[in-house]
């Protein structure tokens, strides 16, 4: 019976180290998908902004185009 029991121990403790390794891998797998998260909201977020500026850009110039910028020197008032 020593045989079974040191058998029985054996397995035991090969568990145990497949347990420990299966948490430690887990672990990691958790760790580099949250990095991997942060890397992507922090590019999706670059893309947002120059989309917006991008957009900004876009729509000041047909308001110059047509006249409307901000940025004309051109007066419609006269003087009586």
């Amino acid at each position: 019976m020593a045989d079974q029991s040191d058998l029985s121990h054996k397995t035991g403790q090969a568990a145990g180290h497949a347990q420990v390794k299966k948490d430690e891998m887990v672990d990691k797998a958790s760790e580099t998908c949250n990095q991997g998260k942060a890397q992507a909201g922090g590019f999706v977020q670059q893309t947002g902004e120059q989309m917006k500026q991008m957009a900004q850009g876009a729509t000041d110039a047909v308001k110059n185009a047509v006249g409307m910028g901000g940025s004309n020197s051109c007066s419609t008032t006269t003087k009586p």
